[in-house]
């Protein structure tokens, strides 16, 4: 099931969210997230050392609940692709530009403004990747 517009638009407008994994011995897992829309998927960053990555090799399903100030939410019932590899970095680049709504110019990391080549090195050195979230169901109060 692709991400309908109006699911999209709250994300676009919501753009924090608590990441469900599944523990090995079923427990639900949570992690609070950033996430954004990109080419009409749902995207967060990572690192291969996270837990919750190890827990999506195991079983790639996830939950997301993207919630606002008040008692809106969106659930998203997804299967996670751990986007990894050589082009990790450049794809965790993209997702910031658009977390940021900076299309060009230096990115914020850890609170301060950084050019596009040392972005891309941190990328790399800290193992980066990004989590594609394809809804397989979404329900909620919007």
């Amino acid at each position: 099931m692709a991400l309908s517009p109006a699911d999209a638009a709250f994300v676009e407008s919501h753009p924090s969210a608590a990441m469900i994994t599944i523990a090995t011995d079923g427990t639900p897992k949570v992690a609070r997230v950033g996430i954004a829309v990109v080419d009409g998927k749902v995207w967060s960053s990572g690192t291969q050392e996270r837990v919750r990555t190890r827990r999506l090799r195991r079983d790639p399903r996830c939950t997301l609940f993207v919630f606002d100030e008040g008692f809106a939410f969106l659930a998203l019932e997804t299967t996670v692709t751990l986007l990894e590899g050589p082009d990790a970095a450049a794809l965790n680049l993209r997702l910031f530009r658009i977390m940021q709504n900076r299309p060009s110019g230096p990115i914020v990391w850890n609170g301060a403004e950084i050019d596009e080549t040392p972005f891309l090195e941190r990328m790399v050195e800290e193992g980066r990747l990004v989590y594609e979230f394809e809804v397989d169901r979404s329900y909620g109060l919007t």
